[in-house]
């Protein structure tokens, strides 16, 4: 069975840095397709991130775009990771890691077509 497990969440002053981490459990990561999402109460869920192993390729929401990064750690190849720099207060989200396995599209999925979700963690930014 799948799982994901993200930390790395915290609170973080305007312009500071967070790096999240998503665990991936119970398959090796080969074809798949993994997510970052984010959501505020009252608001929909929000693609931040996705990487396609199959095509390589990765996307990011013109909200985060030259502010957040998808790091490799090739000593932890079942751990994705979201680099976030310049961090807002708009930032201020639960964030999700989401995963579709397989995947051999080479583009992401779009959000209902990810069938596994992690618990979320909160990223508040604030002075």
């Amino acid at each position: 069975q799948l799982q994901l497990v993200e930390s790395g969440g915290g609170l973080v002053q305007p312009g500071g840095s967070l790096r999240l981490s998503c665990e991936v459990s119970g398959i090796t990561l080969d074809y798949y397709a993994i997510g970052w999402f984010r959501q505020v109460p009252g608001k929909e869920r929000e693609g931040v991130s996705c990487i396609s192993s199959s095509g390589g390729a990765t996307n990011y929401a013109d909200s985060v775009k030259g502010r957040f990064t998808l790091p490799r750690d090739n000593t932890k190849k079942n751990t994705v990771y979201l680099q976030m720099s310049s961090l807002k207060p708009e930032d201020t989200a639960v964030y999700y890691c989401a995963a579709e396995y397989p995947w051999y599209g080479h583009d992401c999925p779009v959000i209902y077509e990810y069938d596994y979700w992690g618990q979320g963690t909160q990223v508040t930014v604030s002075s």
